[in-house]
């Protein structure tokens, strides 16, 4: 029974290589991207500054449709330096191949009037997700093999302009979250301690799926001390939530089914709230400055605790996690009325101490570069576009346990953004 307990706390991991720290989304828009989002809490461009401060939706005229895709390959490469075997496991296996997997993220945000001064806003967004996937017969099999978590928030919002300088915005965030994690679990050291008979190089695969919904809320506040200049403050709550799914195990030998039973599980996570200050400044009349802090409240994931449906505790696992900062600095420069190029640099701090990392979040500081247009196609249409380019720092791995084997090496990470935005106005 302990094995199946240590098995089942490496499987529940929540997370993936997401592209803001830990397994946050930040890519909310195009029109932000260009600038690595900064400023995004005070530029309240469109209807998309429903995510990132409800507040700003006074500054958006009409009605406004805006429709995001986000492409994103995250690239994560193990390079094994001194892994060991697992308990009974001859094979070790290779490097896993590239974790990293494309993914799509859409956006889609809707604002109109209600009256003078009281918008309304929907939007609907992906916070929290991505996916990683190795080799299932990598040297770290029994650690992870799969890694897919997937959220959709739907988020009405309000926002009241109090006067020429004063805006505040408020929204309900509906949150559904649904995760897939495998590994294989080594059925020989299961076997070996559970009846103490030595049988070699038997191992299947273990799959975890589970979802819920959650809820949360949004706030934000818009000053504009001059017309010249903006300065937002969003906080958006966390969200928990309570997995409800099912365990299973490929190919189990029956004399472990009193061991590593099929069945019911529950898991309890937190998704973290979070908080930005930003600043928005024209400096003339072709050049716009952007800043962005932004803090989002990690510790809150100090370990994981799996059980039965029953509530037979199966393990807890810390995590220990730490709060993370984002600093981010961007311009645009007005090229002409109809054309804007966008410029903005990043820095993202992992949440993530080396002593706690696994392969199923091979996490570490990144830098941010981006680069973006928008071009206007009348008053009522505009597209943007964006790309950033991710430099990850390399991420060491040494960990383990007699029955996973000792992952040891280090991770080359890098990651790759490609988003459009089409915006229309009625």
């Amino acid at each position: 029974m302990k094995h199946k307990g240590m098995a089942l706390a490496g499987l529940m991991l929540v997370g993936s290589g997401a592209q803001a720290a830990g397994f946050a989304l930040i890519e909310q828009n195009a029109s932000g991207l260009g600038n690595a989002y900064a400023g995004q809490a005070a530029v309240a461009e469109d209807a998309s500054t429903i995510f990132f401060n409800p507040a700003g939706l006074s500054r958006v005229e009409g009605r406004q449709v805006v429709v995001v895709g986000n492409l994103i390959k995250p690239s994560a490469k193990f390079d094994d330096e001194a892994s060991t075997n697992a308990l009974l496991q001859h094979s070790l296996g290779g490097e896993g191949g590239d974790a990293g997997s494309l993914g799509l993220v859409p956006n889609f945000y809707y604002a109109m009037d209600i009256k003078p001064g009281l918008k309304f806003g929907l939007g609907i967004s992906a916070p929290f997700g991505l996916k990683t996937e190795y080799d299932e017969d990598w040297v770290g099999r029994f650690h992870a093999v799969t890694s897919d978590l997937k959220t959709v928030n739907i988020n009405p919002t309000l926002a009241w302009r109090l006067d020429d300088r004063w805006s505040v915005g408020v929204g309900l965030d509906a949150q559904y979250v649904k995760a897939k994690l495998t590994n294989m679990t080594n059925y020989s050291g299961a076997i070996f301690l559970a009846t103490g008979t030595p049988v070699y190089d038997l191992e299947g695969l273990a799959s975890v799926k589970g979802d819920d919904w959650g809820w949360g809320y949004n706030l934000g506040v818009l000053f504009e001390p001059t017309k010249e200049t903006r300065i937002g403050l969003n906080y958006r709550s966390r969200v928990s939530y309570t997995l409800d799914g099912t365990v299973s195990f490929a190919d189990r030998p029956a004399s472990l089914d009193p061991y590593l039973p099929n069945g019911g599980v529950k898991a309890k996570v937190t998704l973290p709230d979070s908080m930005s200050l930003s600043v928005f400044s024209k400096l003339n009349g072709q050049v716009d400055l952007l800043a962005d802090v932004t803090w989002t409240h990690w510790s809150l994931f100090k370990d994981l605790t799996v059980a039965r449906d029953d509530g037979t505790p199966l393990s807890s696992t810390p995590e220990n996690w730490n709060d993370a900062w984002r600093y981010s600095v961007g311009v645009n420069f007005h090229a002409s009325d109809v054309m804007t190029w966008r410029f903005g640099v990043a820095y993202d701090q992992t949440p993530v101490s080396d002593a706690y990392r696994t392969p199923r979040i091979p996490d570490q500081d990144r830098t941010w570069l981006a680069v973006g247009f928008q071009y206007r196609m009348g008053k009522q249409a505009a597209i943007d576009a964006g790309y950033a380019h991710l430099f990850v720092k390399d991420a060491s791995m040494d960990g383990g346990s007699v029955g996973t084997g000792n992952l040891v090496g280090k991770y080359d990470n890098a990651v790759d953004i490609l988003s459009v935005q089409y915006t229309h106005s009625f």
